[in-house]
């Protein structure tokens, strides 16, 4: 029983987490619209959602706290107050807090005890600051539930009373929900007067019952001045697991009437479970010819509303499930094995020429392919996941350094490998710090430089071929070259006299300790930040790139592969050792005469009319001249222009399980793993980009074949 409470307990962190998620998202909508008030039910619903399934599971502060809370937004809802920036405010950090209660459960400290103290008077200050009721309490927060029937036809709230017809059939396993129906019930009685009849007809006799079943259901005459969307809010969490009817029977107190309770109390006695309509046909009618035709019309409405309600809750299919992230790392082994060993069966069934096997062999290799594409599109999460911290980054670090900033994202939807969204918070923040305290001019300077008051910082995601493509922007200051070179100088990063491209000029942002401000501040300025960027970009087998017009603005791009752990490659041999070229970065094959590109004046090669700077992998890698009289030219792209690799062979096209080389070989970044073949022997796989970067970084190719490169370059 403990272990299963256990589970239940996780269930609801679980689910808490991304509540407390979407809440802050929903808040970051609302500061936009602040009259919107879907938004504002939406948080409503969120909150009670949080504190129904907190009290459920016994986790008291989490649902004291947002009781506070709810009771902000139920009176939002019900227009007896509008948002304000000190809502927003208090809102957002009390999403802080419950962050902080929800990984201190159980043990929560002083401190942390002492905060919710301040912001439950802080958010009572809110509440209070009008003369408006507070939302109804729960029996123990201080206040008595009112299960006593008012005097009058109005209650404290202002609002008329009405009576509804609620019958309530629980799924005889919701206990396995760690749900209790009388939850529901007593939430009920606490919105105003109830009269109660409970069924137990369905309990089986006592050798068949099951101790974990609930048998039980209930029809409740409620008379409430909260209105319907009080009633609908207590079975938030329930309405799919249940046989739920909700529907208006009168305006008034019917149950204050004693003609009409002592009807009932008959009703009941003669039918068991009367329907909706014998309840009406004994509501005392004081005009009849009149009040019949209304209470028909109001009942038709209402019996319409409520099918429909019954009917979408019935028709809700699921359509995820929550699974947990080892589980999805396991499957990704997995398939990664079945690829391997796919390979394996291929080559098997070439080299033995067995009747059926290649047919078999074709049939695995077409089904791994579409399970590692299945796998693979569930391991890939939206970038949406991470916006919502940035949306509250930019505008926590706005106010603090007083600018006025809007944050724009497009390409929210764009999927990216949940290891990369995990590795890329950090690496985007930095980035986000930087624009908001060197990019984002004041409002003075930017009124003065005849710019917009408010800054604009732009996320943008986009596939481009099988990357993703990350750009950060704003329309700040810019970054000055000359003041980049002088402070690369100063820090003694490169030598006075070096001349260096406006690119690789701006490229000495991510160099270790370089920081162009001219203060510290508690933002940025400590001499570290881009190179951690650069670091963390790699680490993902990305790369990253700056670009910045002094006035205008700054733009950086990370480019990143969809997933770490198989990709689609070329598989080449050079000399006795086999290499996998990513097929997304491969342009075109070409089958080239060894004398042409052997020794050949700036290791140019013309192909299709053009000239192509090219390496001979042979000779960097310090290998014996091939006897080899055709070669195969591998031209890949590297940024805008194109370059060639010479190979031995072209295998063929072939899945790479990416596997790490080890820590031995971390230091080197021109092979960014190793995958095995079928025949057991291992292949490396090719960073094509990078192993350009390190060549050249040779003078005399720098000197040579890229300035052809770059003077036929369109």
């Amino acid at each position: 029983m403990d272990a299963s409470l256990d589970n239940f307990k996780r269930k609801f962190i679980e689910e808490a987490v991304d509540l407390i998620d979407e809440l802050e998202k929903t808040v970051l909508e609302l500061e936009e619209n602040t009259g919107d008030m879907d938004i504002v039910q939406r948080i409503f619903r969120i909150m009670h959602t949080l504190k129904g399934n907190s009290s459920m599971f016994g986790f008291e502060q989490i649902d004291r706290f947002t009781h506070h809370m709810e009771t902000i937004y139920d009176q939002v809802r019900s227009g007896e107050r509008e948002v304000t920036q000190a809502t927003l405010d208090a809102t957002l950090r009390s999403v802080d807090h419950l962050k902080n209660l929800l990984e201190e459960a159980g043990n929560e400290s002083a401190a942390l005890m002492q905060e919710q103290e301040t912001l439950m008077q802080q958010m009572d200050a809110i509440i209070e600051g009008r003369a408006v009721a507070t939302a109804p309490k729960k029996e123990g927060d201080g206040l008595e539930p009112s299960t006593t029937a008012p005097a009058q036809q109005q209650g404290a709230s202002g609002k008329e009373y009405e009576t509804f017809f609620i019958r309530y059939a629980p799924v005889t396993d919701i206990f396995n929900n760690g749900t209790n129906p009388l939850y529901q019930v007593d939430e009920l009685q606490a919105l105003g007067t109830a009269k109660i009849k409970v069924h137990f007809d369905k309990v089986p006799p006592l050798e068949e019952i099951e101790p974990s079943f609930c048998y039980t259901s209930w029809e409740i005459l409620l008379a409430t001045d909260k209105g319907q969307n009080a009633i609908d809010d207590v079975f938030i969490f329930v309405e799919n697991d249940s046989d739920l009817e909700i529907q208006r029977l009168d305006a008034g107190n019917l149950l204050e009437n004693q003609r009409f309770v002592a009807a009932l109390d008959d009703l009941w006695v003669k039918q068991a479970t009367p329907n909706i309509e014998d309840i009406r046909k004994i509501i005392p009618q004081p005009e009849p010819e009149v009040q019949v035709e209304t209470t028909t019309a109001v009942a038709q409405t209402n019996q319409m509303a409520a099918a429909a309600r019954q009917n979408a809750a019935k028709n809700v299919a699921i359509s995820s499930i929550r699974v947990a992230s080892e589980k999805l790392d396991e499957l990704m082994n997995l398939v990664s094995e079945l690829v391997t060993t796919q390979a394996r069966l291929t080559l098997f069934a070439e080299e033995n020429d067995l009747p059926g096997l290649t047919v078999i062999s074709e049939n695995v290799q077409k089904l791994s392919r579409q399970l590692r594409d299945i796998a693979f599109s569930i391991v890939l999460i939206p970038i949406e996941n991470l916006i919502t911290r940035f949306h509250r980054l930019v505008r926590d670090l706005s106010q603090g350094l007083h600018k006025d900033v809007r944050f724009l994202t497009e390409g929210s939807d764009t999927e990216l490998d949940k290891t990369i969204i995990e590795g890329l918070a950090d690496p985007l923040m930095h980035i986000l710090r930087n624009s908001l305290d060197h990019g984002i001019e004041d409002v003075e300077t930017r009124e003065k430089a005849g710019k917009p008051r408010q800054g604009t910082v732009r996320l943008k995601a986009f596939y481009s071929g099988t990357n993703v493509m990350i750009q950060v922007s704003d329309d700040g200051a810019g970054i000055d070259p000359a003041a980049v070179h002088n402070k690369a100088v100063e820090k003694g990063i490169i030598p006075p006299d070096r001349k260096l491209s406006r690119r690789e000029t701006l490229d000495l942002v991510f160099m270790p300790g370089f920081s162009t401000a001219k203060k510290v501040t508690d933002v940025s300025g400590r001499g570290v930040g881009m190179d951690v960027v650069k670091r963390k970009i790699s680490e993902l087998r990305g790369e990253v790139e700056l670009d910045s017009e002094r006035g205008v603005g700054t733009t950086i791009t990370i480019k990143l592969p969809l997933t770490l752990s198989i990709i689609d490659g070329l598989l080449v041999k050079v000399d006795e050792t086999s290499y996998v070229i990513p097929l997304s970065a491969v342009d075109k094959i070409y089958a080239v005469e060894h004398e042409k590109v052997v020794n050949q004046f700036n290791d140019v090669v013309v192909l299709d009319g053009k000239q192509i700077p090219f390496f001979n992998l042979r000779k960097e890698f310090n290998l014996p001249e091939t006897k080899l009289t055709m070669e195969q030219v591998i031209v890949v792209h590297f940024e805008e222009r194109k370059v060639g690799f010479v190979v031995d062979t072209v295998v063929g096209e072939y899945q790479a399980v990416l596997k790490p080389l080890g820590r031995h070989y971390k230091n080197q970044d021109m092979i960014s793993g190793a995958t095995i073949l079928g025949d057991g022997t291992v292949a490396l796989v090719m960073d094509t980009n990078r192993i350009i970067k390190h060549f050249t970084a040779k003078e005399e190719f720098a000197m040579g074949s890229l300035q052809v490169a770059n003077e036929n370059k369109k």
